[in-house]
């Protein structure tokens, strides 16, 4: 069977990170991404859970809109900056 190549940029460290689990568990890195490849297609998913960022839910997107529109309206309070020291 032909061979495609797929080429993709990652951070540095994650792909340490990456290569160095495959190397504990046996595998090189290109076949755990062919492993996921293969599972992908297989069963036509993604095979881990994708969850979105909670900020972004329907909501909080909500909440966000309301609060603006009572600042807005001049129902807000002005607070000074809290800092936490590191």
């Amino acid at each position: 069977m032909p061979q495609s190549t797929i080429s993709a940029r990652i951070d540095s460290e994650d792909k340490k990170a990456f290569d160095s689990f495959c190397n504990d568990v046996g595998i090189s890195s290109s076949s755990a991404i062919n492993l996921f490849i293969k599972n992908v297609i297989r069963n036509n998913e993604i095979p881990f859970k994708i969850v979105g960022d909670p900020f972004h839910s329907k909501s909080n997107m909500k909440f966000l809109k309301e609060g603006i529109q009572s600042l807005n309206e001049g129902k807000g309070v002005q607070h000074e900056l809290i800092e936490e020291d590191e």
